[in-house]
């Protein structure tokens, strides 16, 4: 270890014949190539700053500007240097020490340096006059017209010819446009109008119109000088009342996860995965402190801001009385690993290098193998990062920052970035996919909510199997830059990096290589206390937190766009539609969008409810033709993506009315309008996670290699949280989350996805619903009321009436449609949830499989209700999307002789287990 080399590498004794002066030739190497690698590393930050400095310039343009310039002077025997140094001579003897040529050859030099550097800037500005232009992003798609073709050209030439770095283009772009307070007044009004009733929205136009008038102009101009100021009008202040001055837990409420591949299992070895994903990170570490990334492009031309990268690593959040703050070092050299209760510095470089895969997984062997306790209070400490703020800042000024704990704090704080070995499995399972995931995705959210320490800016979860995860802090930056990090490593790992045949990382262990170092902690009691208030209030929030992780595969957006739709629109109505069908009511609607093409920008939202879309909704739910539901759909959608391109270009609604009321606060000017609009909950808080670099994976010749993307907690306590990730041409996976607290969500996450699925699968495909699937269906969407396997006959004919089994079994089949045939209170013979029923004969499959059974009897609080319970649990796509039934059905029906006028209902081949019952919302602390 490195202080250990620094202790030891001088050694003296005082004796009788003078001073024994010891030197450790070792540890003095360790310390010589410590600080060369210190240098390297300065020297690269400065030759990158004057590359991002002069952009789009570069040297094979500076020698050509300056050639071709000295070269007109001697072509047209003029002064190349204007008579700068004679100029200059009247105050400086230069004529002592150059001759008149090479004063002439120096100044010439310094003019054509001069004029290169004056190329550059025009060139920069033009470039950010380019960029300010997105008429681009508002035409149709698939259609370019000439004038942006045009525009595209022109940003090329101007973006310079060499290969750009990550922070290039940061002084190219332009800086995010103030709306105008009228276009922000009626935008929020149409965004609000299927929300309210007419009286409502008359009410909100009176609060906007007085505000436009009167207090919003002052406002404005507060806001336009700040524009003009600072580089973005919106992060700073953003960072700080959204996220840092937040008083409340941020583990749920503000961090989110990051999940591994779904299908794939590189090794199964707990130490082995870490060493190679720890140095896959530290490399892309390497690799962004060098500003080797590529920026990201919009249409391999439009750049995006990458400011947000800069604090990736090394970076802490650090608690305050009334405001946190973000602390980032320029380097640091260790990992910090937790593992059963005790904290370990892992230094990341030896022998002037970075520490190899194999080397890696030798330092977490050594930790998994460290029987010893944990000190007292050390195992829950980061309990304190987990619960309300306040707490944590007294307990972090009172008691851990002398001594021994401050020294392990720093450690902590300073470290590049937090590693937990959990000593828990988890994975997803083929055979349990939904609580399988559950569990999986609420490790990584919240742990044992001591167990992660999430006041850093990245924490590695690698649990005992060998499946990993990531949980982010989010004040720093948005989930895109975590995504962009983590499609390296996985693309990295199991590929470039791989595994040898026992599981291990490739390579030799390190004979001489340190062993990690325990850290140190003097907690007190009253520390103790307090940390174990902090757990309690975090194990309320966790336990709290009810989450749902589906793959939905019978399609994606490939089978979308041939449908002319964007997915993202696509999705965002499937949402709209499913809340309703939940609800029977819209609700205020939550979707990020991000404003990376200004400087420093991060997110804009978009109001996903609008008038078109709840159109398109009602039209679902009621009778309309497939041709007039198909056309409100694409008008939704593309209204939908013209309120994202708004947003985009920084001509949304809510970053500017939330900077207002800032100012209104700093004014001391108090505004109803603003108050009502910044109080509005977001019921339905949904964001799309970008596959940002899809030409890392091949998967079509490995679909194995598809991630289950990454999700995050309820906004609102009576909300959805909605995190989706569009994989390749046939995925879509969802992260649904909720509140088992709240009695607007506790009882209806389920039919919420149970109803996305539906109108899913009813908008872009037609897919049924067949024996045991339909029964379990039916029975969740009737309830205590019970259905009806056939329609009654009202009239005196006596022809067959059409029954649910005809309708959904052969045919797509919609929750409306479910829904008419719930029984009514009143008792009926076909109401399959009344506590006596008809006995119907089973089939030979059944009776084989139950011995001695003649008879099969299906009761709601017997057998179907804890066998549909289970079902949904185990995985709502298998329940809704079961195609493999209908031929099922089909040989079922042939080998059976019906008893009744007609089937009532099929039967799955096998009869469900009597279960003890699985409540799909438990109760909690």
């Amino acid at each position: 270890m490195a202080e250990a080399h620094q202790a030891v590498a001088f050694q003296f004794t005082v004796g009788p014949d003078g001073i024994d002066l010891q030197l450790s030739h070792e540890a003095l190497r360790q310390v010589y190539l410590s600080g060369l690698h210190s240098w390297k590393k300065k020297f690269i930050r400065f030759k990158n700053g004057i590359l991002n400095g002069v952009y789009p310039g570069s040297a094979p343009g500076f020698v050509l500007v300056l050639a071709g310039y000295l070269g007109r002077a001697h072509y047209l025997k003029v002064d190349p240097s204007l008579g700068l140094l004679v100029k200059l001579g009247k105050h400086v003897p230069v004529g002592r020490y150059m001759s008149g040529q090479n004063q002439m050859l120096v100044g010439g030099v310094m003019v054509g340096t001069g004029l290169w550097i004056a190329i550059i800037f025009s060139m920069r500005t033009v470039l950010k006059g380019l960029l300010s232009w997105h008429g681009w992003m508002f035409a149709p798609h698939g259609k370019m017209t000439w004038q942006i073709r045009l525009w595209l050209v022109l940003v090329k030439i101007f973006s310079g010819m060499q290969t750009p770095m990550l922070y290039s283009f940061q002084n190219s772009l332009p800086q995010l446009p103030v709306p105008s307070v009228k276009d922000t007044m009626k935008r929020y009004l149409e965004s609000v109008q299927p929300l309210l009733s007419d009286e409502e929205h008359q009410r909100m136009q009176s609060l906007a119109l007085d505000f436009e008038k009167n207090l919003g102009p002052k406002l404005q101009w507060y806001l336009k000088l700040k524009s003009w100021w600072a580089t973005n009008y919106v992060s700073d202040w953003w960072e700080e009342y959204i996220y840092l001055r937040g008083r409340g837990p941020i583990m749920v409420n503000s961090n989110y996860y990051v999940m591994d591949f779904l299908n794939a299992f590189p090794t199964h070895l707990q130490a082995a995965r870490a060493g190679n994903v720890i140095h896959a990170i530290m490399l892309y570490r390497r690799k962004l402190d060098r500003a080797q990334i590529k920026p990201l492009m919009l249409q391999s031309t439009i750049p995006m801001c990458s400011s947000q990268y800069e604090r990736m690593f090394n970076t802490s959040r650090i608690p305050g009385i009334e405001t946190d703050t973000v602390q980032h070092m320029s380097d640091s050299r260790h990992i910090v690993v937790y593992h059963r209760g005790r904290y370990f510095k892992v230094w990341m470089f030896y022998d002037g290098r970075l520490l190899l895969p194999r080397e890696i997984e030798q330092q977490m062997e050594r930790i998994l193998a460290d029987t010893s306790e944990p000190q007292p209070g050390e195992e829950t400490l980061a309990a304190l990062t987990a619960g309300d703020r306040v707490p944590w800042a007294c307990a972090r000024n009172a008691y851990l920052r002398h001594g021994k704990n401050k020294k392990s704090l720093d450690a902590v704080e300073k470290a590049a970035f937090f590693v937990t070995l959990d000593d828990m499995e988890q994975r997803y399972d083929p055979a349990n996919p939904v609580e399988s995931l559950d569990r999986y995705a609420k490790s990584l959210l919240h742990g044992k909510c001591y167990d992660r320490w999430f006041d850093k800016s990245i924490n590695l979860i690698v649990f005992k199997n060998g499946t990993m995860g990531l949980n982010a802090e989010h004040s720093w930056a948005d989930a895109p830059i975590v995504g962009h990090l983590w499609e390296q490593v996985l693309s990295m790992d199991p590929v470039k990096l791989g595994y040898t045949a026992a599981g291990h990382c490739k390579g030799e262990p390190h004979p001489n290589l340190p062993g990690p170092q325990r850290l140190q902690w003097n907690i007190p009691p009253e520390c103790q206390t307090m940390i174990a208030n902090s757990l309690s209030v975090a194990v309320a929030l966790a336990d709290d937190v009810d989450s749902h992780i589906i793959p939905f595969s019978d399609f994606g957006k490939g089978r979308i766009k041939k449908c002319k739709t964007s997915p993202d629109a696509f999705i965002q109505l499937a949402l709209q539609l499913a809340h309703y069908k939940d609800k029977g009511k819209f609700c205020l609607t939550y979707e990020a969008s991000m404003t990376r093409l200004f400087r420093e920008g991060r997110t804009e939202t978009v109001r996903s409810c609008t008038i078109e879309s709840c159109a398109f909704v009602r039209a679902m739910i009621s009778n309309k033709t497939r041709e007039e539901k198909l056309c409100l759909l694409k008008q939704a959608a593309e209204k939908h993506q013209q309120m994202y391109r708004l947003a985009m270009t920084g001509q949304g609604i809510d970053r500017h009315l939330f900077c207002l009321y800032v100012v209104s606060k700093y004014l001391g000017q108090d505004s109803p309008f603003l108050q009502e609009v910044l109080s509005e909950p977001w019921r339905l808080s949904t964001s799309q996670t970008p596959m940002q670099q899809g030409e890392l994976f091949d998967l079509v010749n490995h679909p194995e290699y598809v991630t289950t993307g990454g999700g995050f907690g309820p906004v609102a306590d009576d909300g959805y949280g909605v995190a989706y990730v569009i994989i390749g041409e046939k995925l879509i996976n969802f992260h649904i989350s909720s509140k088992h607290s709240s009695p607007e969500t506790m009882r209806s996450l389920i039919l919420f996805i149970l109803s996305l699925f539906m109108v899913t699968s009813s908008v872009a495909t037609g897919e049924t619903l067949c024996g045991g699937e339909l029964v379990d269906t039916l029975q969740f969407v009737c309830g205590a009321d019970g259905f009806y396997i056939s329609r009654p006959n009202r009239s005196n004919s006596r022809r067959p009436q059409r029954g649910i089994v005809e309708e959904c079994c052969f045919r797509s089949c919609e929750l409306r449609l479910l829904q008419q045939y719930c029984a009514k209170p009143v008792k009926s013979e076909r109401d399959v949830s009344s506590s006596s029923l008809q006995a119907y004969p089973a089939s030979q499959a059944l009776r084989k499989d139950i011995p001695g059974a003649s008879l099969v009897k299906y009761s709601k609080y017997e057998v179907w209700q804890k066998k549909a319970a289970q079902r949904l649990r185990r995985g709502v796509p298998s329940i809704l999307l079961a195609r493999k039934f209908r031929r099922q059905v089909e040989r079922i029906q042939e080998q059976e002789q019906a008893s009744l006028h007609r089937p009532l209902m099929t039967l799955p081949d096998r009869h469900p287990a009597i279960l003890p019952h699985i409540q799909i919302n438990t109760s909690h602390k």
